[in-house]
């Protein structure tokens, strides 16, 4: 076993959770399960498996993992969703590693799956992110949407050989729906942040993105799956940003009829 804990946020992934918990036991004594309020069997899959399991309503990705490395045993953090496994050359790389320099983090290349194909072209195929950190360094940005790490300026960023493998999707419905569920987060995200849409945010972007997926990645190799890919990855992108306006366009109504006065010009 190595000094890490892994620490995994889950919702109804009784489907997937087991590979993942089982290929993690080969690392570490410690797997620590965020539960957000699942209703299969997922929670006692995991206990059965020896995890730790902590409920907690859900407050966005970065805040559930940030929860999930507040309970963990170990100060070195590997950082998983339900739906991705580790590989036995990633395994072996872990044991290969100092724990002792705790300003050190490590950057993991995903492998990505659409049902059952890996994924070799466009964005998909190039995917690689930090997910072994020291958490006495280093926390999860609490964002609704596409969580980063907070990294200070003197840590060390190295790669490490291996995979996690992500199940990302079943298929193209599944593919579609988490494409509107990330542009209703991203807009939200937006909106607080004070973002705009603009008419070329709105309709190039959109374009570009599909263009550069399919095309300059190469994603068009992937068959029907790249096609799927880049153009819910468009749709993302346009309902992003329409969503956006939406949040935006009901501000102003709310400020129209402040006081109980209807403001000219407004409708």
């Amino acid at each position: 076993m190595v000094p890490v804990s892994v620490v995994i946020i889950a919702k109804n992934e009784c489907e997937a959770i087991a590979r993942t918990i089982s290929k993690a036991r080969l690392i570490t004594n410690d797997i620590v399960i965020i539960d957000s309020g699942s209703t299969d069997s997922t929670d006692h899959i995991a206990r059965m498996a020896g995890c730790r399991v902590f409920h907690a309503n859900w407050a966005g990705y970065g805040a559930n993992k940030n929860k999930g490395i507040f309970y963990a045993h170990y100060d070195w953090i590997l950082s998983l969703d339900a739906d991705e496994v580790i590989d036995d050359e990633l395994i072996a790389a872990l044991y290969q590693i100092n724990y002792d320099e705790p300003n050190a983090v490590y950057d993991i290349h995903f492998k990505t799956y659409f049902g059952n194909k890996q994924i070799r072209f466009g964005n998909w195929g190039r995917d690689h992110h930090v997910r072994l950190f020291n958490k006495t360094l280093v926390k999860w940005v609490e964002q609704p949407v596409h969580e980063t790490l907070d990294l200070p300026k003197n840590i060390a960023k190295k790669s490490l050989s291996g995979h996690i493998h992500h199940y990302s999707v079943r298929d193209n419905n599944e593919c579609r729906q988490k494409s509107i569920h990330y542009a209703s987060l991203g807009a939200r995200k937006y909106y607080d942040m004070g973002k705009q849409r603009t008419m070329v945010k709105q309709y190039l972007s959109p374009a570009f993105g599909f263009v550069k997926s399919y095309l300059f990645l190469l994603g068009f190799l992937d068959g029907r799956e790249g096609w799927s890919i880049a153009s819910n990855s468009a749709r993302h992108t346009w309902l992003k940003y329409h969503y956006l306006y939406q949040l935006q366009c009901a501000d102003i109504r709310n400020n129209a009829y402040a006081g109980g006065k209807l403001v000219i010009g407004y409708q």
